[in-house]
């Protein structure tokens, strides 16, 4: 499997060309990697891309100006073997793919996605291009993925670890059925604080699904070592929190958009969190992972 790597005086970083999928943040300084190792016993990806839907729709079908698609959970980036690298500098690397007879089948549309890994002294900016080639609008969600690695101490276990917001909210996550798709229910994670302490039951029930979430920021923090990294999401809209439960990693995703609610219709331009872009325009959206 081709993989291409990148690195500045702190930090290494290497993403597989399938799937542009990012697998290894690795610190130089104190040789500790950031990013889960794909253990195929638990869970075996890294940091999954997702385009152009997020989660599951509804019995695998969505609707669309009178014709149904079908398109694999998470989108069709992830696992795709025809991303290519596009551009490589001495710190980015950047992956495209364009749309092809195979994508139209699934989605009918016509597209160019592109996603750039820029390191910035211990920072690693992850940015998504969404171009579209169309002479109609295209409807789209987009999400990242990526799974840390926790328990980076010897004696540590998971309940040393917590998610700590940038300021204090009420949180409430909405529950997901047994077919995956978001239900009305929801059980409050917050009140007017900012710290998830983890545990290996907290996703017993999936993931915490976090809409119109406030917070831009998060830091994962050992209780006993300290911060470890950050995550800033600024122009993502929600924010999944997920992992195998019990297992020594957890996901920070950010998301635009959404997994099929219950009652959806299964009309793509109705789907909760789909994002409309005009032809010919373009589109972006960051996220940053900084180690501390």
């Amino acid at each position: 499997m081709k993989k291409h790597s990148i690195e500045n005086e702190f930090l290494k970083i290497t993403v597989k060309e399938t799937g542009a999928e990012l697998c290894s943040i690795l610190n130089k300084e104190n040789k500790k990697e950031y990013i889960w190792q794909a253990d195929p016993e638990i869970w075996a990806s890294h940091a999954p891309n997702l385009f152009p839907i997020i989660g599951v729709i509804k019995d695998g079908v969505y609707k669309f100006e009178g014709k149904e698609y079908s398109v694999p959970k998470h989108g069709f980036i992830r696992h795709n073997v025809k991303i290519r690298l596009k551009e490589r500098s001495e710190h980015q690397l950047v992956f495209e793919l364009l749309y092809s007879q195979e994508t139209l089948e699934m989605y009918p549309f016509k597209f160019d996605f592109r996603i750039a890994f820029t390191l910035n002294g211990k920072s690693l900016e992850v940015n998504h291009h969404i171009i579209n080639l169309d002479e109609k609008p295209i409807y789209f969600s987009l999400g990242g993925h990526p799974a840390f690695n926790i328990l980076h101490f010897k004696n540590e276990k998971i309940e040393d670890y917590s998610l700590e917001f940038d300021r204090k909210m009420d949180l409430e996550t909405y529950l997901l059925n047994d077919e995956g798709l978001v239900s009305s229910k929801t059980e409050s994670v917050l009140k007017n604080e900012h710290k998830i302490q983890l545990t290996e039951h907290i996703f017993d029930q999936d993931a915490l699904i976090f809409k119109n979430i406030k917070s831009k920021k998060v830091d994962l923090v050992s209780a006993k070592n300290g911060r470890i990294l950050s995550v800033e999401y600024k122009d993502f809209r929600n924010l999944g929190i997920w992992a195998k439960p019990g297992a020594p990693y957890v996901c920070i995703e950010p998301w635009l958009g959404i997994a099929d609610v219950e009652g959806t219709d299964q009309n793509l331009k109705k789907k909760e969190g789909i994002l409309k872009l005009a032809a010919e325009n373009e589109f972006n959206a960051d996220y940053t992972i900084s180690i501390a």
